[in-house]
């Protein structure tokens, strides 16, 4: 057993520590994946804030938040804003903060009643069935063809499944920072470095 564990710990050893010089293609591939979905959610709510506004505020058909326009404004910004700074890699741990606070309220004010899968499963029973009675009249009333060549209907859950990953992948950005040689956190880090 020894034999074993000592020759996988010497081609552990050969291969990972060389990893290092690529680490920041893990932070790099959070940061790109996170952009369009930051940069989606907060151009609209921008678009549209009286809708957003309203959303956030309503206790019958929105969220019940209070102080909803101060809310709307800081989630809308504080995604779109966050894109960016995601893309660049600039301030990339102080960003990760506020955008996982947006996630926290996602999760607990707009997906939580749903459970956690954020797209329902096609095979339980009452899913299917109502599945398969909107392919039945999209096919009898709409160009089904034209409508599913894109891709396949699916029943939307709207779970925490989505914002759960996302908080998971801003909390690994606020431990590894933008990425060694692929943010401007790295290079600020270079220009300006710690002088404890």
């Amino acid at each position: 057993m020894s034999v074993l564990a000592g020759w996988y710990y010497s081609i552990h050893n050969m291969i990972f520590p060389r990893l290092q010089y690529l680490d920041g293609l893990a932070p790099l591939a959070l940061r790109l994946y996170l952009v369009p979905v930051f940069w989606m959610a907060g151009t609209q709510k921008i678009a549209g804030m009286q809708s957003t506004i309203e959303w956030f505020g309503n206790p019958d058909w929105g969220l019940g938040l209070p102080f909803p326009e101060v809310l709307a404004y800081l989630a809308a910004y504080t995604e779109a804003i966050g894109a960016l700074l995601l893309l660049l890699g600039l301030a990339t741990r102080w960003i990760s903060i506020p955008l996982m606070v947006t996630m926290l309220v996602a999760i607990f004010a707009v997906h939580w009643d749903q459970g956690w899968a954020a797209i329902a499963d096609s095979g339980a029973q009452e899913v299917a069935v109502r599945l398969g009675a909107a392919k039945e009249i999209l096919r009898e009333h709409g160009n089904y063809t034209w409508l599913t060549e894109k891709g396949n209907f699916v029943i939307l859950n709207n779970g925490i499944e989505f914002a759960v990953t996302y908080l998971v992948m801003l909390l690994a950005l606020l431990f590894t920072g933008g990425g060694r040689f692929t943010s401007v956190d790295y290079y600020l880090g270079r220009l300006f470095p710690n002088k404890n």
